[in-house]
């Protein structure tokens, strides 16, 4: 049984703390600057007390998590088991498979990543670091995100598609073309927040 300790203690911790758990493994802490919050065990400036357990960073925000990550500790992957992952994938340290996550032969998931509940990830993708595929994304063949995007809820990218880092794509936008420019998509068929295409 590996012990784990959550850095942030938001409602995203909490659910990476049930993955934990159902992946047999245990909590040992939860870390937040906001020490008021129910359960935490101090601030994170505090992760030395832990450096014999393994850590995870329960925070959504993709620059914080970044940040986060040059902590000198040993980084935990959370694969929920009820999520369905290729033998023929790729996952970064510090990455979280949330339940019924599907994740195809051959793509590569990066550092730090948060593939959510019921996401769909396809073959062959390059997901980068950093990124946030959300609830019930889905994300074609061949697909590459770039670091630090966020897959906004039930978005959908086609295959063969290229998504430049630092992206927002919109709950519910379809990606029909490759994205190379930084900034927020929304719609079907996503166009840049404030127009563009």
């Amino acid at each position: 049984m590996r012990r784990v300790v959550i850095l942030g203690a938001s409602g995203h911790a909490r659910v990476i703390a049930d993955t934990i758990k159902a992946c047999g493994d245990t909590v040992e802490a939860f870390l937040d600057d906001n020490t008021s919050i129910e359960g935490v065990a101090g601030s994170i400036s505090e992760y030395e007390k832990y450096l014999d357990a393994e850590f995870i960073i329960g925070i959504g925000n993709a620059d914080t998590r970044k940040n986060l990550s040059t902590l000198p500790v040993k980084w935990y992957t959370a694969i929920h088991p009820s999520a369905v992952v290729s033998p023929k994938v790729t996952i970064g340290e510090g990455t979280v498979v949330m339940p019924n996550a599907v994740i195809n032969s051959g793509a590569i998931i990066g550092k730090h990543t948060i593939i959510n509940t019921a996401a769909v990830v396809e073959h062959d993708n390059v997901i980068g670091d950093y990124v946030h595929i959300s609830v019930g994304a889905k994300i074609g063949g061949t697909v590459h995100v770039g670091e630090s995007t966020w897959i906004g809820i039930g978005a959908i990218v086609n295959n063969n598609i290229s998504i430049c880092g630092g992206c927002i794509i919109g709950a519910g936008a379809v990606v029909v073309k490759d994205i190379r420019m930084k900034g927020t998509y929304i719609g079907i068929p996503a166009k840049i927040y404030g127009g563009g295409v």
